[in-house]
């Protein structure tokens, strides 16, 4: 793929960004790099390889779901809060 202005300035249209015109030659040069060595990628053979969608062999290790607070923690948070009562935030009613 090759970066050129005319796509840089769709990317700028697309990214809602403006490149200042003293930066548009070395920000494509930059894309351009990005790009090159992503297509790299290309070259490599995953034939043998399944696809998988993590790294940890096995999956990811489920845990218990215990909730846990420091109280120190919360009496801290509270005591900035407009209004609270418990140990919870008091918010106005939104639905009626």
């Amino acid at each position: 793929m090759n970066i050129n202005n005319q796509l840089l300035t769709k990317l700028e249209t697309l990214s809602s960004l403006k490149v200042e015109d003293s930066k548009r030659e070395s920000i494509v040069n930059q894309l351009s790099e990005i790009v090159n060595f992503v297509e790299n990628l290309n070259e490599l053979d995953l034939s043998g390889c399944e696809a998988t969608f993590t790294t940890v062999e096995g999956g990811t290790p489920f845990r218990e779901d215990v909730p846990f607070y420091d109280d120190k923690t919360v009496k801290t948070v509270i005591k900035y809060a407009p209004n609270s009562e418990n140990g919870f935030f008091i918010v106005p009613k939104i639905i009626e």
